[in-house]
């Protein structure tokens, strides 16, 4: 097929692969099959961990800033600028991945780096702000955050609350008035591939605090804690979708910082340029590390293949793991998916070698469409 022009955007392979890692496998497995194929890449990100990464691989220019890591110590947080768009992750800064292995701090860890991300943005003359929530180990409702940009959460003595979910069952005066001013005239744009509520059986506390390493009790007092805290700021923000998304950093920037609520990977579709590279492309490759129930609900690759489906381009996929059917596949507009288990039945092995045996699935991709 001498006018085949393939457009790869697929997300990461988590604790494999980065997404930007996925192309090149990818490209390269489909070259060795058709060695003149023209193929560009986009990596793609839903608004959790790599939605940085897949901005500085599209163009913009990659920043770092010290701030305050989710358990009180200083880390290293990424964020992308092109122009007056910044795009901020917060889980670079309030993430699972700063916490040692197997410690947690489901009461107390801070969203306040996120907010001095959010800060050092807004020093960079940043007038629109993605701000993509996911794979935080946090569950404060955003008032560390709040507070790292001006807010005043006070107990009835008068003194700030402590960090964390728990601490805002004391909460007795929320005072916005000390907010950055520069808020008002940005476009906070909320990122995330979830719609839950704040509180509640689908709420953050509920859903999301066990792998956060919360006890049953744990939920309980967050649960709590986060109504009180919405009873102060604003109970009818809580119901909106996506204020439960990143322990309910969501709902602090929905309440109080104007944000607009958007799914994840439209947003960053936009941001990335996915149209215009849509338009030149005659197949679209797309994919996770996973291909299960969840990648039907706001995940990357449900969205490329919407999009795609959309534009008249037929998509497939590449995965680690498959765990959804072929009419399901057909549904979400994925012509058909590989998945690197049916190559490597081993999931230890399948994991390590994901980069050869990706270059494999690329070529029977090469060989079934391009050929």
């Amino acid at each position: 097929m001498d006018t085949a022009r393939v457009l790869v955007a697929a997300d990461k392979f988590k604790g494999s692969l980065t997404a930007v890692q996925v192309a090149e496998r990818v490209t390269a497995g489909l070259r060795r099959v058709v060695p003149g194929v023209r193929v560009e890449t986009l990596p793609v990100a839903d608004g959790g961990d790599g939605t940085v990464a897949a901005a500085v691989a599209a163009g913009f220019e990659r920043r770092e800033a010290r701030v305050t890591g989710p358990l009180g110590t200083p880390v290293t947080a990424a964020y992308a600028v092109r122009s007056t768009t910044a795009v901020v992750e917060m889980a670079e800064a309030s993430g699972l991945q700063h916490l040692p292995a197997g410690e947690f701090a489901p009461l107390t860890a801070t969203t306040y780096g996120s907010g001095e991300l959010l800060r050092a943005a807004l020093d960079a003359g940043a007038r629109t702000i993605v701000f993509g929530v996911g794979g935080s180990a946090t569950t404060d409702g955003g008032a560390g955050m709040l507070t790292a940009l001006g807010a005043r959460l006070l107990d009835a003595y008068g003194k700030p609350v402590g960090p964390g979910g728990a601490a805002l069952a004391g909460l007795a005066e929320a005072d916005l008035s000390g907010l950055d001013q520069r808020l008002a005239d940005v476009d906070l744009v909320l990122a995330s591939d979830v719609d839950n509520p704040l509180t509640g059986p689908k709420g953050a506390p509920e859903v999301y605090g066990r792998q956060k390493g919360a006890t049953e009790d744990d939920i309980a007092v967050l649960d709590a804690a986060l109504s009180h805290y919405a009873s102060l700021l604003g109970p009818d923000h809580a119901e909106l979708p996506g204020a439960g998304a990143a322990g309910g950093i969501g709902y602090g920037a929905l309440v109080a910082l104007g944000a607009r609520f958007r799914p994840g990977i439209e947003v960053m579709l936009d941001v990335l340029g996915f149209a215009p590279a849509l338009a030149r492309a005659t197949l679209v490759i797309t994919g996770e590390g996973s291909l299960d129930e969840q990648t039907l609900h706001g995940k990357a690759p449900a969205g490329v293949a919407a999009a795609a489906r959309e534009a008249g381009v037929e998509a497939v996929a590449v995965c680690g793991r498959l765990a959804l059917p072929p009419e399901a596949l057909g549904r979400a507009g994925i012509r058909r998916a590989y998945a690197l288990t049916e190559l490597e039945s081993d999931p230890a092995l399948c994991m390590a070698q994901a980069g050869p045996l990706l270059e494999r699935a690329a070529e029977a991709i090469a060989r079934d469409f391009l050929l």
